[in-house]
């Protein structure tokens, strides 16, 4: 029997550090979400539990959601440095979604003008409502 998904986040990066290929790559194994360098998004991968999901997000040019990821590891120390401060999750690659959706649509979108994404573009790791996640879904021609 599946568990129900206890939280939805948004991961993003830029195309040229790890992108979406790369991590559809990886298969089950999946990989770290290393390399974050903020308290708000490292607080956020403390919350992570094991079978949440995240939207896959490239930014920089692209700027829209071409996946879904899955949490397969809680938070541990992050192997790219010695501080302990930093934390990351492990994830992998679910699917890739059938119509990647933009910032611009996102934006477009009354029903998530409330979104992290829209609000705060910046910041690396955020959370996804409920709501939020069924309406991108929806967008992305995702069941």
């Amino acid at each position: 029997m599946n568990k129900p998904i206890k939280a939805y986040w948004l991961f993003k990066s830029e195309v040229a550090t790890w992108s979406w290929d790369q991590q559809l790559a990886k298969g089950d194994d999946g990989e770290e979400w290393d390399g974050v360098r903020n308290y708000q998004a490292r607080n956020f991968m403390q919350e992570m539990k094991v079978g949440d999901r995240g939207f896959f997000y490239h930014s920089q040019k692209e700027k829209e959601i071409v996946g879904i990821v899955e949490v397969i590891a809680e938070a541990h120390p992050d192997s790219t440095t010695d501080d302990e401060r930093w934390e990351c999750v492990d994830i992998k690659a679910i699917e890739s979604v059938p119509n990647p959706v933009t910032l611009a649509d996102i934006k477009a979108n009354p029903k998530l003008e409330d979104m992290v994404l829209v609000n705060n573009s910046r910041l690396s790791v955020q959370p996804v409502t409920p709501a939020q996640w069924k309406e991108v879904c929806k967008m992305a021609g995702v069941k």
